[in-house]
């Protein structure tokens, strides 16, 4: 059996080790056992507990007796029994099953969604009927309080069949599962369903993301992605811890439904098709792509079944002992440890095992190499126990104070204060406040540069008046203090200082001469700014302007500057304020329809070259006018003439 932990949490492979060939006889079963140390140390809870070829599903009745897997190869479906340990049937099947659920507490009913687009239901006795959906399934979950079956498949879109009625119904999920942190190529799509109650559901993605639902609203409450870029295998709730177990077929990830923080997380041997968890324990199986079927025991999730209990008292006695990992009988080595023993040619026999940036060698072989290399191994022990008691008595000494690179006097004045609030929480009695220079949330002020506080700012300078003296003192203390780490020697408890009555006396001094400081600071601040002001104002002088260009947009007449810092005054305001602007100047109009609707009507803008354009037609046709007028006029003079004629 093996043993693991990720984030503190031990989880304990049942199925590893060897597996014995089905056509051996009990006898020979029997004598492997007695010589073989793996199979005689590996647990086998089921009997038989794997398929042919692949295990695609795994799944748990809810009585919890039944342990049903499908495979292949011929598609077929296992049923196991907890109670015997053993199998209690098997069935072939017309075509490779996709996923499938048992809709009743035993093994009576099951429904299998299959490859053609087919969804078969079995009873008790076999096959019992079979239809089709519209679209090629990948998953599918039955919500048992309305009797419906949501699928999922080569598309963003779930459907519902209901087994009274035959309806189906469906929910858009691709836009959902994009969000800031996901990075996606091309549409996801669902590949994997799951219920928790009658409100809750979660989906998986082709793209790696799993998105938890309440079905009274169309957003997720949470997306949590895989980062693998790995279509979602399978989906699992466990309701004692809050916690959401979901794999693709690299890695297995538990993480809280609330927050999205990871618990822990597996990556078995090989890929992943399903993970089913056995109701209110602590058991994980998984289906992969290999004949034996995998069995995990995580005893933080929950205690063992009660067709196991016997695992409990086990891994007690595993935890027990501290030091029990995976190789317990083996050394790992480097390369250069090997040259040292004088081992350089094990290399790539059998003896060695290659991992990472070494090799794992047997542990008896080790020692027996090391004490022949090595025969003075006491003396390096006795030297080496000697060193840590040196290192012991050192402890005892006075340390010098390592101050951080960066904010030096800002540390030092961290622990002098410190220093005062621990002596005054000695005399009263009282807890010692945690230091700020330990406080992870402070610790960037330490080492980045970019926290350097400016001591020549105006602010500083000015809201610490008082700062040129004591910064005196510490500028003193600290040099005194790197002058004794350079050298090595032990630092003095005050290494320069005065009596206390002589501190006490200053101090008064500096508060009487509080406000001649502040005086002080804001003329030099005064005489800086006009050193300042006089050195802009001769590289003005020196400066020759130049001039600049603006372009103009196509079809519009450029008249003054005004017009463009009035357009960027109005683009600022609100469309509020932009539309009773227009409306005032008769460009908008806004009324009331008779259905109690509002209608607003615009008139656009027209461009100078159309208004020079609009005059110069007006001007011509008050042109033609007045000539008419005049022509008619005369025509009538001359009618009136030759008839007085």
């Amino acid at each position: 059996m093996q043993v693991s932990s990720l984030n503190e949490v031990k989880i304990y492979s049942l199925s590893a080790g060897r597996s014995l060939p089905e056509w051996l006889s009990d006898r020979k079963k029997r004598a492997l056992q007695k010589k073989d140390v793996d199979i005689r140390r590996r647990i086998e809870l089921i009997q038989d507990f794997e398929m042919p070829t692949v295990s695609t599903k795994i799944k748990v009745s809810r009585d919890g007796q039944y342990i049903m897997a499908v495979g292949t190869y011929k598609p077929r479906v296992r049923c196991f029994d907890t109670y015997q340990l053993s199998q209690k049937f098997e069935r072939c099947l017309d075509s490779e099953v996709v996923t499938f659920e048992i809709l009743s507490d035993d093994y009576s009913k099951i429904v299998f969604l299959q490859c053609g687009r087919f969804v078969e239901f079995h009873s008790q006795h076999g096959h019992y009927y079979k239809t089709r959906i519209p679209k090629f399934g990948r998953d599918f979950s039955y919500h048992y309080p309305s009797c419906d079956l949501y699928f999922v498949g080569a598309s963003s879109e779930v459907y519902r069949l209901n087994l009274e009625q035959g309806r189906f119904g469906l929910l858009d999920c691709a836009l959902s599962s994009v969000t800031a942190d996901t990075e996606i190529e091309g549409l996801p799509s669902i590949s994997a369903l799951k219920f928790d109650g009658a409100l809750n559901m979660a989906v998986g993605t082709s793209t790696g993301q799993v998105l938890l639902y309440d079905l009274r609203s169309s957003n997720p409450l949470i997306v949590k992605d895989h980062h693998y870029g790995l279509p979602i295998k399978s989906i699992q709730f466990h309701h004692q811890l809050d916690l959401i177990i979901s794999a693709d077929s690299r890695i297995i990830k538990m993480w809280n439904k609330d927050t999205g923080k990871i618990f822990t997380s597996m990556e078995p041997e090989h890929d992943i098709n399903d993970v089913c968890l056995y109701p209110n324990s602590g058991m994980l199986m998984t289906a992969n792509e290999a004949p034996k079927m995998n069995i995990y025991y995580i005893p933080v999730l929950g205690p063992a079944p009660k067709w196991c209990s016997f695992l409990d008292n086990l891994t007690e006695e595993l935890e027990e002992n501290p030091e029990s990992t995976v190789y317990d009988d083996y050394k790992f080595v480097t390369r250069k440890d090997l040259e040292n023993l004088g081992l350089a040619h094990l290399i790539g026999s059998s003896l060695l095992r290659a991992y990472m940036h070494g090799f794992f060698m047997d542990i008896r072989l080790y020692h027996k190499a090391k004490m022949m290399a090595n025969p003075f191994a006491y003396e390096e022990y006795r030297r080496e126990k000697i060193r840590q008691k040196i290192e012991e008595t050192r402890a005892q000494r006075v340390q010098l104070k390592k101050l951080p690179k960066v904010n030096k006097e800002l540390a030092l004045k961290l622990i002098e204060e410190e220093g005062e609030e621990q002596q005054f929480s000695k005399k009263r009695k009282q807890k010692n406040l945690p230091s700020l220079l330990k406080d992870d949330r402070f610790k960037v002020m330490f080492e980045n540069p970019d926290f350097q506080v400016d001591e020549q700012s105006e602010e500083f300078r000015l809201l610490n008046p008082l700062v040129s003296k004591i910064s005196e003192k510490r500028k003193r203390k600290l040099k005194i203090l790197e002058e004794l780490e350079a050298q090595g020697q032990e630092e003095e408890e005050e290494p320069e200082g005065k009596a206390s009555d002589a501190e006490s006396s200053e101090s008064s001094d500096d508060e009487k001469g509080w406000v001649e400081e502040v005086r002080k600071q804001r003329k030099l601040l005064r005489q800086e700014e006009k050193l300042k002001r006089q050195e802009r104002f001769k590289e003005d002088q020196q400066t020759v302007l130049k001039p600049h260009f603006f372009e103009i947009k196509e079809g519009e007449e450029f008249r003054s500057f005004k017009d463009s810092a009035k357009k960027q005054k109005l683009m600022k305001k609100t469309l509020e304020d932009r539309l009773k602007l227009e409306e005032k100047l008769g460009t908008l109009n806004v009324s009331d329809t008779t259905v109690g609707s509002k209608q607003a009507t615009f008139k656009l803008k027209k461009s100078e070259q159309q208004r020079k354009q609009q005059e110069a037609e007006k001007r011509h046709r008050q042109e033609r006018k007045t000539l008419r007028r005049s022509a008619s006029h005369l025509k009538s003079r001359r009618g009136r003439g030759q008839l007085f004629h």
